[in-house]
């Protein structure tokens, strides 16, 4: 049986024909068995129940197209609903690299696939704003407004303004280099964020305090730019090369480690030597992956010098925390937040069911696929209420805000904090 399924996926793709991304997509292919441990793993198999709309099925649908067999068009809808959460690698016994499938496959796709004038206006839209701070804050300003004439607003616009919070707070500037406090244990440079910077700004003001207060200098290049998910996610391989190839140069010299602080970021800087395949960068960007990684890993391979105090009132915390998808699933980051949460006197940490399920944010999926993304964010707002927790902790910006989003809704209480944000307060002020 085990063979026979085998044989099913194999297949007569000329990758050489789709460029340099055609082997990472082919391999992946080659490396599944169509076994099916994927599928109770996978948000929207869960959410449609249609076997098109699984990491297995999709990985069929992809090499029907590049074989020839299929029309583009009939696989875009599909491919469109993948979050791109990656909880089918964990769960995968053969270990195929979804991740090389499905973004490459989605550049791919771009150029073959029309979409309608509103759905394309409203992607350039997101792809010249949200990577831009300035840029995001104004036209999250303009949100506001647009809402007073929501109904004069065609629907495929709707969603982003439905998505504008209430009150942004205000920015704030970063210095380029954050001296350590004590002796110096260690020097890094940190990814500040797009959308974070906007949207939640302090966490950036509370993983610097952390580092500093344990003995880290931290730079924040003022040359460095967006992480380029985004626009990789959505198949825009000439804007994601472009962010990275910045990256690369900003991100230079002296440093024991590249760090960020939103999962998304992190998993897609180490996919720069996927995004810059083939080109003559491509070296450069496999030697940068290998120094990015987490604060919550580097905090915990360094060491906490201080212990946290937590808090005065002597009184413990309940903390529920959300794996964000691309750290748990893309970087395989789990057990180092926790640890740090761990490490503060008093705090109980308290685990959600179905963790490995996606919160529906997934970059721009609220913009592209705003009911499901709503429907996985309820669940995972009931999921946070269930284990009474006072706080809910994460470690990335988009998770953090739909999570804050669906439990508005609900009228709960429950705090939405960054893990470093969390590590910060429990210090306290000295």
């Amino acid at each position: 049986m085990e063979c026979r399924e085998f044989l099913i996926m194999q297949h007569t793709i000329d990758a050489e024909k789709f460029g340099p991304l055609g082997k990472p997509i082919a391999d992946a292919i080659k490396a599944c068995v169509h076994c099916g441990f994927c599928l109770p793993a996978c948000p929207t198999y869960r959410e449609f129940g249609q076997e098109m709309d699984s990491p297995r099925g999709r990985i069929v649908l992809v090499k029907q197209v590049l074989e020839g067999t299929l029309p583009w068009t009939e696989v875009q809808p599909h491919i469109d609903r993948c979050l791109g959460c990656l909880a089918c690698e964990p769960a995968c016994p053969s270990g195929v690299a979804y991740g090389d499938l499905i973004s490459p496959f989605r550049v791919l796709a771009e150029a073959k696939v029309k979409r309608p004038l509103g759905v394309k206006v409203r992607r350039w839209l997101a792809g010249q704003t949200i990577p831009f701070p300035w840029r995001f804050r104004l036209a999250l300003l303009g949100a506001k407004l647009g809402k007073m004439f929501s109904g004069l607003v065609p629907a495929v616009f709707r969603p982003m303004l439905e998505l504008a919070p209430s009150s942004i707070p205000a920015g704030i500037k970063l210095a380029r280099v954050h001296p350590a406090r004590g002796e110096r244990r260690g020097r890094v440079a940190l990814l500040a964020g797009c959308a974070q910077q906007v949207l939640d700004p302090d966490i950036n003001q509370a993983t610097i305090e952390v580092l500093t207060r344990n003995g880290v200098e931290v730079i924040v290049p003022d040359t460095q730019g967006c992480c380029g998910g985004l626009a990789w996610h959505t198949g825009d391989l000439r804007a994601a090369q472009a962010f990275a190839r910045k990256n690369l140069q900003a991100f230079s010299g002296d440093l024991d480690a590249i760090l960020t602080n939103a999962a998304g970021c992190g998993s897609a800087m180490h996919e720069y030597h996927l995004i810059l395949k083939g080109t003559p960068d491509e070296g450069r960007a496999r030697a940068f992956r290998d120094r990015v990684m987490d604060v919550s890993v580097y905090l915990v391979r360094l060491g906490l010098r201080e212990t946290p105090e937590g808090w005065s009132d002597g009184k413990g915390l309940r903390v529920a925390y959300h794996d964000a998808c691309h750290l748990a699933n893309a970087q395989g980051v789990k057990a180092e937040p926790r640890a740090l949460l761990r490490a503060v006197p008093g705090l109980e940490v308290r685990e959600l069911t179905d963790p490995h399920i996606c919160c529906g944010s997934a970059g721009t999926y609220n913009l592209d696929q705003p009911e499901t993304a709503a429907s996985l964010g309820a669940k995972k707002a009931s999921a946070v209420l269930a284990t009474g927790a006072e706080v809910v902790a994460s470690g990335n910006i988009g998770c953090l805000t739909q999570l804050r989003a669906h439990l508005e809704k609900t009228g709960a209480s429950v705090r939405v904090r960054h893990t470093m944000q969390i590590l910060r307060d429990a210090y306290g002020e000295k």
